[in-house]
């Protein structure tokens, strides 16, 4: 969004009234058809502006739209977010994430977030495809980590950390943790993360966090096969939820938890990861590239491993794979 039609938002916002298109083109030292212009293009990015020749024009309604302008007026954040690109689709945030972090110093980049109200092509976990439509949050948080190379992998911890903690927060509903990387609502799926890593030798030259969150995606819009196994925010609420709100805590709860890890407080992101989650104490069918198994999800190492006391009584660590819960 350009600045004179920020500059035009912001006069609507702050008038209790109606305002003339004189005297916005007065305020911002514009003609009149500029200022028509601009409150042509907000029209187009959502925004309700009703107009009258005697009055002027009166900001109605919000756009639903994941803008940066209305993002950063709940962020609050030091710097996850202050940078923000948005598009209205495209294939994957995190290929538009890799294609800045290897055309700009990635140090420069740190804790950008890429947003699109729909991915064409969204990959998430093993390659499997993604399927994101308009109405959800798809985004990616570039970073430039500075965590030793043994606990990268609880950059996604902190992810899920984040995601359910503002599910819990903005709507009271119990959100927990699925090992490895997906959030449930009761038994089904709302929302998902990917880590991606480019190192070479000890160094990672950065990291790419994607975000899925099905919030306000009609049921009937998923696909058959998906039904039974996904749900979105809108269907547990009973109603379209805020969805820059929603993303402004999620980006603010995952601040708060990368700090910590920044900090080094690892023991501290564990123990509320372990308080969130639907695996452990459960019995669970774990399946990888090798085998199939089930067991008992007895704890997570540190390294982020799931810990099964299988049901012939061995002990066994699983460093990726599904797990499905019994």
């Amino acid at each position: 969004m350009k600045d004179t039609a920020i500059n035009v938002l912001k006069i609507l916002e702050e008038s209790p009234g109606p305002v003339s298109g004189e005297r916005i083109a007065e305020q911002l030292g514009v003609t009149r058809s500029a200022v028509w212009k601009q409150i042509r293009e907000l029209r187009r990015l959502g925004y309700s502006i009703s107009s009258s020749r005697a009055e002027g024009y009166r900001l109605e309604a919000r756009t639903d739209r994941l803008l940066p302008y209305e993002i950063r007026k709940q962020l609050r954040t030091r710097f996850i977010g202050r940078q923000i690109r948005h598009f209205d689709s495209t294939a994957s945030t995190s290929w538009v994430g890799r294609k800045l972090a290897d055309e700009t110093d990635p140090e420069k980049l740190h804790g950008m977030v890429i947003i699109a109200e729909e991915q064409t092509g969204g990959v998430g976990r093993l390659g499997r495809a993604w399927v994101s439509p308009a109405g959800g949050i798809w985004a990616t948080i570039l970073l430039k980590p500075k965590i030793p190379l043994d606990h990268l992998f609880m950059i996604t911890m902190a992810g899920s950390i984040a995601i359910a903690r503002a599910i819990r927060k903005e709507y009271g509903i119990s959100a927990l943790i699925k090992w490895p990387n997906d959030i449930f609502v009761g038994d089904k799926k709302v929302a998902g993360l990917l880590l991606e890593l480019t190192a070479e030798a000890d160094t990672v030259h950065y990291a790419l966090l994607g975000l899925g969150i099905d919030v306000n995606v009609p049921l009937d819009e998923l696909s058959s096969n998906l039904r039974d196994t996904v749900t979105t925010l809108q269907a547990e609420v009973g109603r379209e939820v805020d969805r820059v709100a929603l993303l402004a805590r999620v980006l603010r709860e995952f601040e708060l938890r990368y700090q910590q890890l920044e900090d080094g407080e690892y023991d501290s992101i564990v123990r509320e990861w372990k308080s969130l989650s639907l695996t452990l104490d459960h019995r669970v069918a774990i399946k990888t590239i090798n085998k199939t198994f089930s067991g008992e999800a007895i704890d997570i190492d540190e390294h982020g491993a799931l810990i099964i006391r299988k049901d012939n009584g061995k002990i066994e660590r699983v460093i990726a794979g599904d797990c499905f819960q019994l």
